[in-house]
């Protein structure tokens, strides 16, 4: 079997064996096959596709390539949520506090920020002494000790997927449906989940900008969960205006707190209490996802949800008082007000240039060796549909330098567009639901392997 044999196939639109793709994932992973190889056949599948076997071989071998927990030992299902992320995204962890608060084990792999989007391990290491760098033992002590854990993947965890990754990263392949599949299945099926809930985000502060290109990746990730044995389901949500009102790391940490509370943003809570209904419907803990909301509600009600996140500050040594005194958390220097500069109806915020400014600010990541200020970010007075007057702060800006202040202060001016119209009524949250049939797709697959 020779490589450029496999890259001429896939280029020429046929459909690769599983053994090829197992041949293509474990020669590259051990170093016998170059970049410039593996770069190509990246880009016969940017430009042919994967069909939905071939996916599921490409995330079976990258899966296989290290480590896969065996968490069968610990009581309770194990479920995760998975945001293939936005402008605000901040639900993770308001979620694993929650569903492990009602029982469910909830074993976390993060991703960190890139470009305008945000990432949990950010997120997450702005609280200070949080450690997101477990080992596979930790990982599971700290399950063992309150039911979840929140951490960056392991080196053991799909070594084959953190190469690709890199490579993709540089060669314009990483926003690849297919490849984007691959690279979240296998890292979380190595978790050891039982279950898994997907939060696959559309608008212009998502990856993907159409309602159509998200639920085209959201029936793959379904699908290639129901391939390897695992249910799985997906929320397709709207993220055209910024989640929340704070964008940035150390804000929106105090955002999550606010909602564990019980209070925070009603867009943040609305989209936390819906994942956690599905989780605990998954997890067979409710009979219904209208329960399943219920309990979550029940659990930040009642404070089992904020104590929930106490214990896994101080399991991962991160300083519990945060929750009690937000001066705990970074905080920037300065501030400036962004005023509007005309009265109406905010019809439109463009979440991509809301989360370009904070990466200006130092929030995000320009490029890939970029370091992330947690004390940075934004802080949204105004949301779609609400009403502003001429000379009303649109927008605080909290920053450390102002070497790219009047930049990023353009961008989210431009970020708000007014109408002087009749009001503008926000779009809806989640828009559908998306789910499989994982007997049939599984049959499938395993005729597809004895072909």
């Amino acid at each position: 079997m020779r490589i450029i044999d496999i890259i001429r196939k896939k280029r020429d639109g046929q459909a690769l064996t599983a053994e090829e793709i197992n041949f293509f994932v474990g020669t590259y992973t051990s170093g016998g096959i170059s970049d410039p190889q593996a770069a190509a056949w990246l880009m016969a599948v940017v430009l042919r596709g994967l069909n939905q076997f071939e996916l599921a071989a490409l995330t079976g071998a990258m899966l296989k390539s290290g480590d896969i927990m065996n968490l069968s030992s610990l009581p309770g299902k194990k479920v995760d949520k998975h945001s293939t992320g936005g402008v605000g995204d901040k639900t993770s962890l308001v979620v694993a506090a929650v569903a492990a608060a009602g029982g469910l084990v909830v074993p976390m792999i993060c991703s960190r920020g890139w470009d305008y989007t945000g990432g949990t391990l950010d997120k997450l290491k702005s609280i200070p002494g949080f450690d997101v760098n477990l080992t596979l033992s930790g990982f599971r002590a700290s399950l063992e000790a309150c039911g979840c854990a929140m951490i960056d993947s392991p080196r053991e965890i799909a070594p084959a997927e953190k190469k690709l990754s890199a490579l993709s990263g540089g060669t314009g392949a990483f926003d690849t449906p297919w490849l984007i599949c691959a690279s979240i299945m296998s890292r979380k099926l190595a978790a050891g989940v039982d279950t898994l809930v997907l939060d696959v985000k559309f608008g212009s502060g998502a990856l993907m900008k159409q309602p159509e290109d998200a639920e085209f990746l959201a029936r793959l990730l379904v699908e290639t969960a129901a391939i390897m044995g695992k249910k799985a389901v997906a929320l397709l949500t709207n993220m055209n205006q910024p989640l929340g009102r704070a964008v940035g790391n150390a804000l929106e940490v105090s955002e999550c707190i606010d909602v564990l509370r019980g209070g925070g943003p009603a867009d943040v809570r609305t989209l936390s209490l819906e994942l956690c209904g599905w989780m605990f419907f998954l997890g067979e803990c409710v009979a219904s996802v209208d329960k399943g909301r219920e309990l979550a509600a029940q659990l930040i009600s009642d404070g089992r949800a904020l104590q929930k996140f106490r214990a896994l500050l101080r399991q991962q040594h991160g300083d519990d008082l945060v929750l009690d005194d937000r001066n705990r958390l970074p905080h920037a220097k300065f501030r400036r007000d962004l005023l509007s500069t005309a009265s109406g109806c905010v019809a439109k915020i463009d979440g991509e240039q809301i989360g370009r400014a904070c990466a200006m600010l130092g929030g995000g990541r320009l490029g890939p060796e970029d370091i992330v200020d947690p004390a940075v970010g934004l802080v949204l007075h105004k949301k779609t549909g609400d009403v502003v007057t001429n000379q009303e702060p649109l927008v605080t800006l909290h920053y450390n330098t102002a070497q790219q202040l009047d930049e990023a202060c353009a961008l989210v001016q431009e970020a708000f567009h007014l109408t002087n119209g009749a009001r503008y009524m926000p779009q809806p949250l989640v828009t559908k639901v998306i789910e499989c049939d994982t007997k049939q797709l599984a049959a499938e697959m395993a005729n597809w392997q004895t072909q």
